[in-house]
């Protein structure tokens, strides 16, 4: 659908529970109203080592207010949201909640896919069949730096859309785009024909202009929690120049 439309998909990435349970959940559903395509929810984790300050402090000011996967899948389902929605944690977590517990769970909550931000392709098959059979697409992240060879390996049982990191780094703001990213786009399309989706460091609407040209979706975090967490029609204001923008 978004391709006859002619746009890239626009994927906004808020953290379950920030800046508060009943905010974050006036967020999630003004996203969807703001013209999302998929939204990533981060469920909070201690130790997020692939997020930058802002997405940190979200994830511990949701966690001291006692965030819990349970109730993150609890917002998700009663929520009903109009788009799919992709889960975005770390191992840990999904671990202490049990891995097919957690799929069954999320896929009952209406979640659509899942990305483990530490868990590399291949690294633990027995996850990765357990999230496949549980009918959740399993959502890989590719690095700049992947070799061809590793990059064969990444796409081989991806579902759903593949995540390209648009840098090297942690998630947060940046102000310019990699000059590569055409060229590392170019390349993963050779290895697959999921679509491409680039994230972190995204943060105005040129860069998801500039990104939406290129790529199949645009994923924008740490600027919009930054946003969410001066207020929701702060954030609402950045949803609606990034939809804008994301038209080819």
């Amino acid at each position: 659908m978004v391709r006859a439309e002619g746009r890239a998909a626009l994927i906004p990435y808020l953290t379950a529970g920030y800046p508060t349970l009943d905010a974050s959940r006036d967020a999630l559903r003004m996203v969807a109203e703001a013209g999302a395509d998929f939204i990533e929810v981060g469920i909070p984790f201690s130790d997020p080592l692939a997020d930058g300050p802002v997405i940190q402090r979200s994830s511990q000011v949701a966690l001291d207010a006692g965030m819990t996967v349970r109730k993150a899948l609890d917002m998700i389902r009663d929520l009903l949201l109009p788009v799919p929605v992709i889960v975005f944690s770390y191992l840990n977590p999904v671990m202490a909640y049990g891995v097919e517990r957690f799929t069954a769970d999320a896929r009952a909550a209406g979640v659509s896919g899942l990305l483990l931000t530490d868990v590399p392709a291949g690294e633990d098959t027995a996850i990765e069949q357990t999230v496949r059979k549980g009918g959740l697409d399993l959502i890989r992240l590719i690095a700049p730096t992947t070799v061809d060879r590793r990059l064969a390996e990444v796409v081989k049982g991806a579902s759903g859309f593949l995540y390209l990191i648009s840098r090297l780094g942690v998630t947060g703001a940046r102000t310019t785009i990699d000059a590569g990213a055409d060229r590392m786009i170019a390349r993963v399309r050779a290895a697959t024909t999921l679509p491409v989706a680039v994230g972190f460091g995204l943060a105005t609407a040129e860069q998801a202009r500039a990104v939406a040209r290129i790529a199949d979706g645009v994923v924008v975090g740490s600027a919009l929690v930054e946003r969410l967490g001066q207020g929701i029609e702060s954030a609402r204001a950045l949803m609606v120049e990034l939809r804008a923008a994301v038209v080819r």
